[in-house]
């Protein structure tokens, strides 16, 4: 295998010194699942790597990248010794993404990141070499850390960039160098950071200052700050392509929701083309659309692309749906627990309410606190008992203090049970339930919701 950095390389690239010589296959942060033949990289956060160095080598580590020589860690370790491990990371990330033939493609927005950079990664995969992040690395080590990995014989790099305050998007594109910028959606995230969703827009269109001259800014076209958006994309220099359902060169043209998936018609410069995705999801399917525009900017085959969407499944915790045996019988669990905001909550409830149901089966939300939202938190979380959807859904149950504001705004007979924790929740949902049933849970990650999902796989496991 030829290695993503030697000794002499990322010396080169860092200022730093090589102790020794070494060659890497990648690069890790977490001991826990560093393999043979990484470097780690002694990053500070809630704990100190440096702590972790002497075991990353036992592990089989073939080098790290330190401040400093730790305790334990022998003479003859290989190290890469540098002044602050984080702007070593950088200045490799900087390197590798200077050396790279690959079209590099940055994703952001409030809701589906992560899913759409998904989709690409699975589409481009088709018709070339991908690098992308793992998993929602997408912070300030998440983005350098990817960049850092990225093999040289890379054809496409699939860069997701996310924030929580102002002034995180802008350094982190820049230093991904974009030659496509996609922002999914704008919409009333991290209200405790920002006054507006104006706001909120203005921090996601700085992915746009760090698309290379004459880049492309794929951008959505159904929402108030659209306007915004593309300001800030022509005023950098790039070329705006709007997605969206009217006057846009990639129009979302049909979507019909079924319990087998989405069945979706695009039009792209007036060609039509169809996609079916094996799971409902309108948001999946605007998200597919942005997806073709993409491929569309990198000169690739559209249509190849459009077919390869039906092979494509959400990461877990983002839609996905199994079926778990209950001792009472069968229940479809829809697993969308991995984070929530007004915008994917409404989402959720129209996949949930395009599901049927089994024999004698219902349709019930498991809902997690929605976090991050600011002052207008109560208000938001009440909202959601008007959404349209919420018709379709046969019972609530509500986890956590910030949702229990929506159990006391739904109609009685949909007030399933209310819990204060995520713990409570789980330990009572499998006897909640019965053979038939629809679950879907849906919650942000400090919700813990997700217990609630590990409870029914585990009562199921218990069950056989």
């Amino acid at each position: 295998m030829t290695p993503i950095w030697t000794h002499d390389e990322a010396a080169a690239a860092t200022g730093g010194t090589a102790t020794r010589a070494f060659s890497v296959a990648g690069l890790s942060i977490d001991t826990r699942s560093i393999r043979p033949g990484e470097m780690f990289v002694a990053l500070k956060d809630q704990r100190d790597g440096h702590d972790f160095v002497a075991q990353a080598l036992e592990k089989g580590a073939a080098a790290a990248l330190v401040s400093r020589r730790p305790e334990g860690v022998s003479e003859d370790a290989p190290l890469l010794v540098v002044p602050d491990v984080l702007p070593a990371l950088e200045a490799l990330a900087k390197a590798a993404r200077a050396r790279t033939r690959a079209k590099v493609i940055g994703v952001t927005g409030s809701v589906g990141k992560t899913s759409t950079k998904e989709m690409l990664r699975h589409v481009l995969s088709r018709q070339g070499t991908v690098h992308a992040a793992e998993k929602s690395f997408n912070n300030h080590w998440g983005v350098p850390l990817t960049l850092a990995r990225m093999p040289r014989d890379a054809d496409f790099a699939v860069i997701e960039i996310g924030m929580n305050h102002p002034g995180e998007i802008g350094p982190l594109a820049t230093l991904a160098d974009l030659d496509i910028a996609v922002i999914t959606t704008v919409a009333a995230v991290h209200l405790e950071a920002f006054d507006s969703v104006e706001g909120i827009a203005r921090e996601k269109a700085a992915i746009f200052t760090g698309l290379r001259l004459g880049g492309t800014a794929v951008i959505n076209a159904d929402l108030e700050t659209t306007a915004l958006l593309q300001k800030v994309a022509i005023e950098a220099g790039a070329v705006p392509v709007l997605f969206g359902h009217e006057g846009t060169r990639a129009r979302l043209a049909e979507t019909l929701l079924s319990g087998g998936g989405t069945d979706i018609a695009a039009e792209l410069d007036g060609i039509r083309y169809e996609m079916h995705l094996s799971m409902p999801g309108r948001h999946f399917a605007m998200n597919a659309v942005a997806v073709l525009a993409v491929a569309q900017a990198l000169g690739l085959d559209v249509a190849r692309a459009a077919a390869d969407m039906a092979g494509w499944v959400p990461p877990a915790g983002r839609g996905t749906s199994e079926t778990v045996m209950l001792e009472q019988g069968p229940v479809t669990l829809l697993d969308d627990a991995y984070n929530a905001n007004p915008t994917s909550v409404g989402a959720a409830f129209e996949v949930l309410a395009a599901t049927s149901p089994g024999p004698g089966g219902r349709r019930i939300a498991v809902l997690g606190d929605m976090l991050e939202l600011g002052p207008q938190e109560a208000a938001i979380h009440a909202a959601l008992a008007a959404h349209p959807a919420i018709s379709a859904i046969d019972g609530v149950v509500c986890v956590g203090p910030r949702m229990a504001v929506l159990d006391a705004s739904l109609p009685e007979a949909k007030r399933l049970a209310a819990f204060a924790g995520a713990a409570e929740a789980a330990a009572a949902l499998p006897a909640l339930l019965r053979a038939g049933d629809v679950v879907m849970v849906k919650g942000s990650l400090g919700s813990k919701v997700s217990q609630a999902v590990s409870a029914l796989r585990e009562a199921a496991k218990q069950g056989t």
